[in-house]
């Protein structure tokens, strides 16, 4: 089930390796989306709310949980490229090391600066505390997000894509189930979908563990490398903190926009939750194209070839194209059928329908730069540059706080909507000028070794 991305015509081999991810993400997105139906149909239309104002947050963690495991595998894929088996196995250990102290770090930081950051996020009062029950459970399962995405991301650095998306389908049926134990059952509020979310997420970081340790000898460790080694920590710190820096900065962006967008009360949030769930599912492919473009970036940098990385590259635009014209269309058509999905029937859908169309249409009118971020960031990251894909969350920090303050300022709804697209636009002009740099940067590498 191991792909080598060395070897092939690019495009097969890019497609080949990110079909199984858009389905695996596709499934993540389902489940999420599975808590906040369940959550709007059995608990209310607040209780939908109060889950979707923590979703920046929630993006923030995860975001950085995903950052730097991705980081720390990016060493594993371009020694694996390199055909460097020792040093696979040893950075394989060295990151598991590194993120148990994250995962200590990052939860005791999270739990104890909640209750004022919902406070500046000027959540509703009427939504408050639930709010703050359901996002204080994603804190205590943060070590749970971290393992499985350190472990599915160390699956696919080696070229295996099958098997997180096997244990990432069954973690979303069993989500499903404990939602309903859970949330309908147990009648445990939001807080019963947040236990729900982080119970399936341990048993899925339980089997990768399982499979890379019988299934996957490549990725093994020896007991001999089970230590911190410097040699190891400092590229895996320099690739992993860069990388979580660069989702925490967008997600801060996300954030303020969410913010604004609290300012026009609990129904807009519930409007703009159950909007943002669509969206998520539909831009899936293009973050699946982005894991792809990390281990094939990975890999081929490994082996010293430039001429593959930018035909990889032209080849995933190329395909990106055609698919971000397709979510627009897809967003356009099945938004408001979808949307009564997130309700029961005793909410007035005719006040929710124009706050999630504003949203909606505006942002799929720019599915197409928001596509390119993902190749040109990834790309950068799984060649070893962690900076300038960061700085790219930086371009879209600034244009989300410029556009939500004035949309606060001027109380404008559609301006906050507009905050999303602006920072797509800001980020993909930086990061497609930061790629032509960055392979100039490798050229000359290539040609001094």
């Amino acid at each position: 089930m191991q792909l080598n991305m060395t070897k092939g015509k690019p495009l097969p081999v890019i497609l080949m390796f990110t079909v199984p991810l858009i389905i695996g993400n596709v499934f993540q997105q389902l489940y999420n989306m599975v808590d906040t139906i369940i959550v709007g149909r059995y608990v209310g239309a607040d209780a939908l709310a109060a889950v979707g104002s923590t979703g920046t947050i929630m993006f923030l963690i995860t975001g950085f949980s995903q950052g730097i495991t991705a980081g720390f595998s990016v060493r594993v894929s371009q020694k694996y490229g390199a055909r460097d088996q020792i040093a696979v196995k040893r950075n394989v250990a060295n990151g598991i090391l590194l993120s148990i102290i994250s995962a200590v770090i990052l939860t005791v930081f999270s739990a104890s600066i909640m209750k004022p950051l919902l406070h500046i996020m000027n959540t509703p009062d009427n939504i408050y505390d639930m709010a703050y029950s359901y996002i204080i459970v994603i804190c205590i399962g943060i070590a749970a997000n971290i393992f499985y995405n350190l472990f599915s991301s160390y699956l696919r650095a080696i070229g295996n894509s099958q098997i997180p998306l096997f244990f990432l389908v069954f973690s979303a049926c069993l989500n499903v189930v404990l939602d309903l134990l859970f949330v309908v059952k147990l009648q445990m509020g939001v807080a019963g979908a947040g236990w729900a979310t982080n119970l399936s997420q341990a048993i899925s970081a339980v089997l990768c563990a399982l499979y890379i340790w019988f299934k996957t000898p490549d990725l093994k460790p020896e007991s001999d490398q089970w230590k911190l080694s410097p040699q190891d920590t400092k590229p895996q710190l320099a690739a992993g903190i860069p990388m979580a820096l660069q989702f925490a900065i967008t997600a801060s962006g996300t954030m303020i926009m969410q913010s604004a967008i609290n300012l026009f009360g609990s129904e807009a949030v519930a409007a703009y939750t159950a909007a943002g769930k669509l969206q998520n599912i539909l831009t899936q492919g293009m973050v699946a194209m982005g894991q792809t473009m990390a281990t094939y970036g990975g890999q081929n940098y490994g082996c010293c070839n430039l001429k593959r990385i930018r035909l990889g590259v032209h080849a995933a635009l190329f395909a990106e194209f055609i698919y971000s014209m397709i979510a627009s269309a897809t967003m356009i058509l099945l938004l408001k059928p979808c949307l009564h999905l997130f309700f029961s029937g005793d909410v007035d859908m005719n006040a929710m329908i124009p706050w999630a169309t504003t949203y909606s249409y505006m942002c799929a009118l720019f599915f197409l730069p928001l596509c390119t971020i993902f190749i040109f960031r990834n790309i950068m990251q799984g060649c070893g540059y962690g900076f300038l894909p960061m700085m790219g969350g930086v371009a879209e920090l600034v244009a989300r706080l410029v556009v939500s303050m004035l949309s606060m300022k001027l109380l404008s709804y559609r301006l906050a909507c507009f905050a999303d697209p602006a920072a797509w636009i800001a980020a993909a002009v930086f990061t497609g000028v930061s790629y032509l740099y960055v392979m100039r940067q490798i050229e000359k590498e290539f040609q001094t070794t």
